[in-house]
């Protein structure tokens, strides 16, 4: 039994070791620790019931879990993020000079399709936007405006501070994941909103708000408006507009940003830097909205499509 503790202890050890790092190094979100501590110690107690120690394992070990997992049902992007957890974490072994190879790099990797992005009409928009200006609840009417047109990630948003408003060129500043800044421009109906909400919206909004560094401060444990707020605060509001709530969230006022500008010619790589994506691959998925202009561009323009009218 002692023995048993000691082995948990050293697999522990190596875990923690390895989500240290992950903050540290890469700045990893307490959603995303949590979720490679989660992967991490199920694989531990899968190799921990053949007597098999976490970091000493081999890639027919990680396999065999591998095949568990599809077996169990989890879905295909749950498989990939298992086998994220493993390869990093060994990866992190075998620079700590813990493992003089990596188990993971061999191993089948689940193939995942990419799905489209969902997204709100212009019309649907403009409906919540009005919706809220209607309920005259400031402080839901700028962070929807600011959501839309910036697709800012509702934790960005949320846990803006005041210094992220810059005066010159209408921009504001986010601080994205892995502590990475970006600058991204509003346009004129936005920052004038935004502009109302730091003159007088902001301080009304709450007792002592004065004081506080945030955009937008609440009596929340972090200090500031909580992102399970507003998501709530948008399903409610998509109701009263007659939208299926479930079409509805903070995410999907993002893709609607992004989907929005590319149908209207945005080029991506400006998108990408407004969304902050690390890869230009990630941002290609929103080039689904352009399939319906082109087939309108054919259908309209093309000489054969009107060959019936000569």
């Amino acid at each position: 039994m002692k023995q048993a503790k000691v082995r948990s202890e050293a697999v522990n050890k190596w875990i923690e070791s390895f989500l240290q790092s992950m903050v540290a190094e890469r700045g990893a979100s307490p959603r995303t620790v949590e979720a490679y501590r989660h992967d991490l110690e199920d694989l531990s107690a899968f190799l921990s019931r053949k007597g098999i120690a976490l970091h000493k394992s081999k890639r027919d070990n990680l396999q065999d879990y591998m095949h568990i997992v599809v077996k169990n049902g989890l879905s295909e992007r749950t498989q990939a993020r298992r086998l994220s957890s493993m390869h990093e974490f060994f990866r992190f072994l075998y620079s700590e000079g813990v493992r003089d190879d990596n188990p993971t790099e061999l191993l089948d990797s689940p193939k995942i399709g990419k799905s489209l992005p969902k997204y709100l009409t212009e019309k649907e928009i403009v409906e919540l936007i009005n919706k809220a200006d209607e309920k005259k609840v400031e402080r839901l009417s700028v962070l929807l405006e600011l959501a839309y047109a910036s697709g800012m990630r509702v934790s960005e948003l949320v846990g803006l501070p005041l210094t992220a408003v810059l005066q010159e060129g209408q921009m504001i500043m986010i601080t994205g994941k892995g502590g990475k800044q970006r600058m991204v421009p509003l346009n004129d109906i936005a920052y004038r909103r935004l502009d109302n909400w730091l003159i007088g919206g902001r301080e009304d909004s709450l007792e002592g708000a004065r004081k506080s560094k945030w955009l937008f401060p609440s009596k929340s444990g972090t200090g500031h408006y909580t992102r399970d707020a507003f998501f709530k605060a948008l399903k409610e509001l998509a109701l009263e507009c007659g939208i299926n709530p479930k079409r509805v969230s903070p995410h999907v006022l993002r893709h609607s940003f992004a989907s929005h500008l590319v149908a209207h010619d945005a080029d991506l790589r400006s998108v990408q830097k407004m969304l902050g994506h690390s890869d230009i691959a990630t941002t290609e998925i929103y080039t689904h909205v352009m399939e319906d202009r082109l087939k309108k561009i054919i259908s309209e323009k093309h000489p054969l499509s009107n060959i019936h009218k000569i």
